[in-house]
């Protein structure tokens, strides 16, 4: 099992920014990908961003592609998210995952506490 451990939400307005990041640690050797999804009130989780632990390549919803982008620091076991431009339907709890992959929340196995980003209009 892997544990995931968010920081880096708060408030920010409309047109900001943040920087989420995960810390991984436990059995991280078996992880195959890592992502980011997000949930907000009265919403499904939805699928944010992903990337591939061992060799990088990355995947990301069309609602924040070239605004949204997510990295890792392998041998610091780290994940982020750096959000740009960010509007007010982008507030959501964001979650870390790890496990297989893909886009569908069932392929990852270890989850993060999530950590709250709201934007301002």
């Amino acid at each position: 099992q892997v544990q995931l451990v968010e920081s880096g939400g708060g408030l920010v307005q409309a047109g900001g920014s943040l920087r989420l990041t995960c810390a991984a640690s436990g059995r991280t050797f078996t992880t195959f990908e890592m992502a980011w999804f997000r949930q907000a009130p009265g919403n499904e989780r939805e699928f944010v961003a992903s990337i591939n632990w061992r060799g990088g390549s990355t995947d990301s919803a069309d609602s924040v592609k070239g605004r949204f982008s997510i990295s890792r620091d392998s041998a610091k076991r780290m994940l982020y998210l750096q959000m740009n431009s960010l509007k007010p339907d982008d507030t959501a709890v964001y979650y870390c995952a790890a496990g297989v992959g893909g886009r569908n929340r069932w392929g990852y196995d270890s989850w993060g506490q999530g950590t709250q980003v709201t934007v301002s209009s």
